[in-house]
């Protein structure tokens, strides 16, 4: 449906064959179920506060282990399974790029509304050439096709609430020279400089691109696994990637090992171990039947018995 200059997508949350991530079908039953629990019982090491600024005395760090088929099209799997082992690899690529080029930065390279029926093939290619344009040596590309209209945005723009077909890239990469000149940038004529910003303008002027960088971000691991959960694939296709890499971090120049991530306790940093529930099955813990990936529970009952206890591999039966 289009309203003005705004193109909403339908219920299926897509435009031709592209489509918002964790929209398309249930992979199978499994998906999103329990298959274990791994967690750190040191309780003796959780007595002081913790990033979340509370103090975990007596309480045990438990993590849940779901099954996950790693599809971004699966709407139970995408977020948690595959957003988050993706975000990882991202992560780690750029971590030992960094060492060579230097500070990650957030870019995001808006395409101009003559593009907008444009393959994402072709979107692709032009992006990559204007970021190179700008300054831009490389990094990872997560392609994004829409945009959401909030209550205010609505209100403001006279168009219902809901995504609408905008694309863009969200990269995460490397700037030659840096940043930190125009970030600190006291205002000037940004036609006339040689910085990243005035590189900016001077694309914007040739093809209508539009690239910005974000402001400093927290975590490059983090900040990759939001916008893969509002990233877009492309229908009908097996294994579309969702991230792509390009420049000096393209797999042909940077040649990196990724591992599979740690799972430690966030309070002592112990690798967590395989636990569990030795409780009453009649008055379970409350966070086993929530949506928590993660929490912290009480590590013994009233009468003092272990609630988590290391699984030896012998199966509880009740």
């Amino acid at each position: 449906m289009v309203l003005g200059s705004v193109e909403i997508v339908d219920s299926s949350f897509s435009f031709g064959l592209l489509q918002l991530v964790g929209h398309g079908r249930k992979t199978n039953d499994n998906c999103g179920v329990v298959r274990s629990y791994y967690g750190c019982v040191h309780v003796e090491s959780h007595d002081i506060i913790a990033s979340d600024g509370k103090n975990h005395k007596g309480e045990v760090f438990v993590r849940k282990v779901v099954f996950s088929c790693d599809k971004p099209s699966c709407p139970v799997c995408y977020k948690f399974g595959w957003a988050g082992r993706e975000a990882h690899k991202i992560e780690v690529r750029l971590a030992e790029a960094g060492k060579r080029f230097g500070l990650v930065e957030h870019i995001v390279a808006s395409v101009p509304v003559r593009d907008y029926g444009l393959s994402y093939e072709v979107l692709r290619v032009k992006a990559v050439k204007t970021l190179f344009s700008c300054g831009v040596v490389g990094g990872v590309l997560i392609f994004h096709g829409f945009r959401y209209n909030d209550a205010y945005e609505a209100m403001l723009k006279h168009v219902p609430m809901g995504w609408y077909w905008s694309p863009h890239f969200h990269v995460l990469g490397f700037i030659f020279g840096g940043y930190s000149r125009c970030r600190h940038c006291k205002g000037g004529n940004c036609y006339a400089c040689d910085g990243f910003e005035g590189r900016v303008y001077r694309c914007y002027r040739d093809n209508g691109y539009i690239i910005s960088v974000k402001d400093e971000r927290k975590t490059v691991g983090g900040t990759a696994w939001y916008q893969l959960n509002h990233a877009t694939i492309k229908k009908g296709v097996e294994r579309f990637h969702v991230a792509t890499w390009f420049g000096v971090c393209s797999y042909r120049r940077l040649k990196v090992t990724v591992e599979r991530k740690k799972l430690i306790c966030p309070i002592c940093e112990r690798d967590l171990e395989k636990l569990r529930y030795n409780g009453n099955r009649f008055v379970m813990d409350e966070n086993l039947s929530s949506g928590k990936r993660k929490f912290f529970a009480k590590a013994v009952d009233e009468c003092g018995i272990p609630l988590w206890v290391v699984d030896a591999g012998v199966k509880r039966v009740w």
